[in-house]
């Protein structure tokens, strides 16, 4: 009934449904020229090796100055409504080709050869920081140093704040390369890191909706079924997904079409099945893109792997930039709340200590289950706490928790977070490539670093760890070691019995070795130059 009040006034006035039609024209050709700037901004201060402003900073700059025009000059509401960040829109449209790409293009050996550590800074480093961050938060409020909020609230607050998007950083590297095995870490904490963090946020979301009859096991139960069954639903599809192509014969010329439509709409189906399943979507297609780039893609031809793996990096990079610009426009045009510049304050101080702990703790813990070869070396961990920029996803979840919380609270938490994105993103991310070289991580001086275990990254580095004939210390850093080697033998599973059962290769690795041996050749061959150099 309300729906048809709301259409008919549109249906008997032609006049303002132009009106309408003409302003949302406006708002589009501004979203287009904002992106054909960021692109086009981007490439210069790439091309003149200017780092102090990145193109992800870039991007949000020049949406919070089209913003604050627009802001300034009263643009027609029927303009403004077009860029409104809703979080509807981010989370179907936006976030699912990133997602997807981050998992579609990881490389495979580094990124397993170097899983356990990957798992411990994302899994239990995020649940670490986000505990943290809510505790200190809440015991800030209790003793009058900021604005006091709920138990719950506050681990909302920190879970929502510990995802983190480094996207800045990896840029760097890309452009000035790096050691491999510290890009692998960044990246791939960086990728399921964003899924832990709406897991924790959707789990005590709940909570505070059921708080009740809750308690702490129970969360965890809870998480824990969100977690491993939005994982279980992504890894389900991809697999279907590969023997779909493996056995449906579609990797023929005339088919091409087909099979590209295929593969494209496979990871939406994963998103949407998890989604409806009351799961997270974003778990589920990160997982998918794993799995169809280890199993699926092979199964393509030549013509239609190029056409995916170009088709997914274009979405992905769009909606990247897009949504930086969509944020920088939306903060210039929201309301917010400044009374409470203490717990601004105070936030930022407290990430800073959450991840620190984060780091820090899981690399000590890391470095226990590690040869002395292995270990991931103070300044890869500096690099790594560094590089815990907050960007989209913190700003996405906190514009939610305007709605799911009472009304201040929320607000309060969403100008926090768009106070420290703005800092992080623009202060932060201009002088990291400064605290990168300063660190020694970047750039021609790192070159021989490459030789330390990393660029052996395969089943054979896999099977000489097992071999390791050191002390283990503890019964507990055994327990590390023996999970070490099951990541080994997983590698065997995988070579002996899902690569022949899901692809045709037969266990064959050689074009993979082939495609690894490429990728490792390229980040030092893009070392060219020093960040001294700067024009």
């Amino acid at each position: 009934m309300s729906s048809e009040l709301q259409i008919s006034p549109a249906i008997h006035d032609p006049q303002g449904q132009e009106k309408q039609q003409q302003a949302a024209g406006v708002g589009i050709l501004l979203q287009i020229m904002m992106l054909v700037l960021s692109f086009v901004l981007g490439h210069v201060l790439r091309r003149h090796k200017f780092y102090y402003l990145p193109e992800a900073s870039a991007s949000l700059l020049i949406g919070l100055i089209v913003g604050g025009l627009a802001n300034i000059s009263n643009t027609e509401t029927s303009i403004r409504t077009w860029f409104n960040f809703h979080d509807e829109f981010f989370f179907l449209f936006l976030l699912p080709p990133i997602i997807f790409q981050s998992g579609f293009s990881l490389q495979p050996k580094p990124f397993f050869s170097n899983f356990g550590a990957i798992v411990t800074f994302s899994v239990l480093g995020t649940f670490v920081a986000s505990m943290v961050t809510g505790l200190l938060v809440y015991l800030g409020g209790l003793m009058f140093l900021m604005y006091r909020l709920p138990l719950v609230e506050c681990l909302m607050f920190g879970s929502l704040i510990s995802a983190t998007d480094p996207v800045t950083v990896l840029s760097i590297f890309q452009e000035l390369g790096s050691d491999v095995n510290l890009y692998a870490l960044v990246f791939g904490e960086s990728v399921l890191n964003d899924a832990m963090a709406i897991s924790l946020y959707r789990t005590m979301s709940l909570v505070r909706s059921h708080s009740s009859g809750q308690n702490f096991f129970m969360v965890i139960v809870r998480f824990l079924e969100t977690f491993v069954g939005s994982m279980s639903a992504g890894v389900g599809v991809g697999f279907t997904s590969a023997l779909l192509f493996k056995y449906a014969g579609l990797d023929v010329d005339n088919l091409q079409n087909l099979e590209c439509c295929l593969f494209v709409l496979f990871p939406y189906f994963s998103y949407m099945l998890a989604e409806g399943l009351s799961l997270s979507g974003i778990v589920s297609i990160l997982f998918t893109g794993i799995v169809m780039k280890h199993y699926t893609y092979s199964n393509l031809s030549a013509n239609s792997q190029r056409f995916v793996s170009a088709f997914f990096h274009l979405i992905s990079s769009l909606a990247e930039t897009f949504v930086f610009i969509y944020m920088g426009f939306d903060i210039a045009m929201e309301k917010h709340s400044w009374s409470h510049l203490g717990f601004i304050f105070f936030s930022i101080l407290f990430i800073v200590i959450a991840r620190a702990a984060n780091v820090f703790g899981c690399g000590y813990l890391v470095n226990l289950a590690r040869p002395a070869h292995r270990k991931i070396p103070m300044t890869h961990q500096k690099a790594l706490w560094y590089s815990g920029l907050r960007g989209a996803m913190a700003f996405a979840l906190a514009l939610q928790s305007v709605h799911d919380l009472p009304e201040g609270h929320g607000q309060t938490i969403f100008t926090a977070t768009t106070a420290i994105v703005v800092l992080t993103v623009l202060l932060i991310g201009g002088s990291t490539g400064t605290m990168l070289e300063a660190l020694e991580v970047v750039g021609d001086s790192h070159d021989t670093s490459l030789g330390d275990g990393f660029e052996v990254v395969n089943s054979r580095y896999m099977t000489s760890y097992d071999d390791e004939d050191t002390p283990s210390g503890s019964g507990f850093r055994t327990k590390l070691r023996e999970f070490h080697k099951s990541a080994a033998s997983f590698t065997e599973l995988d070579k002996n019995y899902l690569t022949p059962f899901f692809t045709s290769n037969n266990g064959d690795y050689d074009d993979e070795d082939n495609i690894e041996q490429h990728h490792e050749e390229r980040i030092p061959f893009t070392r060219r130059g020093n960040l001294n150099n700067r024009g």
